[in-house]
């Protein structure tokens, strides 16, 4: 039984897990080999990924571009191949982790990058050599530590980012996909 913050879950999705780690430690080359592995070994998978900074994923001169900036405070994109849901937010309206799980369709996992300080099970990538403090230490929610470096006296599983067979693996037995062996 987790003693700590409450932890978010969804209704709609079989398994909430998370990623977190300082900026360049690797968060998405991570996620990316596992989305990767997980999706080819037949599981469905959405992801959410935190972004610190201003980012513009639709470009000028687009239509949805000109409808943003026209003032639609949202737009929708849809083709036969996929769809995109642009939303502009006022200043300090950042979407809190629980709304954006409700806006994905059903999933049987949701990996999300970042929100490091969100009440969500997560490995952390940690790589000394950037030189930030491990996060696990002041944050019960990490449940096990991804580094390219030995760590000793870890009281969490320890995986090397290499083994996407073991992180995948791991992933789906703590959100219960998966029954361990």
């Amino acid at each position: 039984m987790m003693v700590g913050p409450t932890l978010i879950r969804s209704e709609y999705h079989g398994g909430v897990f998370g990623f977190a780690g300082w900026s360049g430690s690797g968060k998405t080359t991570l996620v990316e080999q596992v989305i990767k592995h997980l999706s080819s070994s037949g599981v469905d998978v959405a992801t959410i990924k935190h972004a610190h900074h201003n980012f513009d994923a639709d470009h000028r001169g687009k239509d949805s571009f000109r409808h943003r900036k026209a003032g639609a405070r949202q737009v929708i994109v849809s083709s036969a191949q996929r769809s995109a849901h642009f939303i502009e937010h006022t200043a300090g309206e950042e979407p809190e982790l629980k709304l954006l799980l409700g806006q994905l369709r059903p999933a049987e996992l949701v990996l999300v990058e970042g929100f490091k300080r969100y009440p969500i099970e997560k490995i952390e990538i940690y790589r000394p050599s950037i030189g930030k403090p491990a996060l696990y230490q002041n944050d019960p929610l990490i449940v096990a530590l991804a580094s390219d470096e030995l760590i000793t006296d870890c009281p969490i599983p320890v995986f090397s980012p290499s083994d996407i067979v073991g992180i995948s693996s791991f992933i789906l037995v703590q959100t219960k996909l998966k029954q361990a062996s």
